[in-house]
């Protein structure tokens, strides 16, 4: 690839190779015009269903969604990863690598797994992770990502993905833990991991449960579902394939999918003013007029961005 981006037509049908080497430049030239036009040019693009997966660590997440691709690869789906790491505090690089404990096929074509370093985002999604996934949503058909295992500061997955699944494992008292911190609010579907543990699996789903029916959790008439699943085993993997299309088709038929995107873009938007020029470019960005811009970032996030960034750098001086 050289200067240009490729055509939409050309990404889709370029395999991984392509694909690496885009994702790779939106990185290297995240603040180009150019940059921002290509992913405002296929923010409309979307193909996939994406996916959320959050959770405190060590609760499977990995294994989990090992399993998950496993299920839509026999669908015959085109699956794509992203896995947000721990950074390392010396080089700012991913830790742990989440592409070495998902046991993927090299060969396939159709499975693609990129690992981003968090950096000092504590929402759970990197400064470019959100660029990444408008690129594999337009590509994919269902698109996988993964967060930070933190626990108590994922609501930026909200923003990014159409089902956000929250994991929560046996006998760690996570129910309660998230109850207190209001995360039951921010889950389509709950997955109870490690179910091959029997008893303890079950009184997690209970708890957990009890949790949403006091949180009032659900929107627009959908009531969240527990499921507990078993990466080891492939307990209830399908069904939980299911609940989250299903979920999809929620969106679809209520008529809140895109309503619901443009929501996420205008977010998006919002957030990278923020990390970009804190609370004082944020103060910025929403006065008037704010509601012209704010408008446009519903459906031209990254454009509207790099033209906020350019004026404010120039009252910089």
């Amino acid at each position: 690839m050289s200067g240009a981006f490729p055509s939409l037509e050309d990404l889709r049908a370029g395999g991984k190779r392509l694909l690496a080497r885009v994702l790779s430049r939106l990185e290297t030239h995240a603040g180009d015009a150019e940059t921002a036009a290509f992913l405002d040019r296929i923010c409309t693009s979307v193909r996939a269903e994406v996916v959320g997966l959050t959770g405190p660590p060590g609760v499977g997440k990995s294994s989990l969604s090992d399993a998950l691709i496993k299920v839509y690869r026999s669908e015959g789906r085109k699956v794509g990863v992203l896995a947000v790491d721990p950074s390392s505090a010396l080089t700012g690089g991913a830790l742990l690598g989440d592409r070495t404990r998902l046991k993927t096929d090299p060969s396939d074509d159709n499975v693609f797994v990129r690992s981003m370093a968090a950096r000092n985002r504590l929402g759970g999604l990197s400064d470019h992770a959100v660029a990444a996934i408008v690129v594999l949503r337009a590509v994919c058909d269902r698109v996988i990502v993964e967060t930070v295992g933190i626990g108590q500061s994922e609501g930026d997955l909200k923003q990014a993905v159409d089902t956000v699944i929250l994991c929560i494992q046996p006998g760690s008292g996570d129910s309660l833990q998230f109850m207190k911190a209001g995360i039951m609010e921010l889950p389509d579907v709950v997955a109870v991991t490690k179910a091959d543990m029997g008893v303890l699996a079950r009184r997690a789903a209970s708890d957990v449960r009890g949790a949403l029916s006091l949180s009032g959790a659900g929107t627009g008439g959908w009531q969240v579902p527990v499921c507990e699943v078993s990466a080891e085993t492939g307990q209830s993997i399908q069904e939980l394939t299911v609940l989250t299309a299903r979920h999809h088709a929620h969106l679809v038929e209520s008529g809140t999918l895109d309503p619901r995107r443009q929501d996420q873009q205008a977010a998006w938007f919002g957030d990278m003013v923020r990390t970009e020029f804190g609370l004082t470019g944020l103060r910025l960005a929403e006065q008037p007029p704010a509601d012209v811009r704010m408008d446009r970032a519903r459906t031209e996030p990254f454009t509207s961005f790099a033209s906020f960034a350019a004026d404010f750098r120039r009252r910089l001086g």
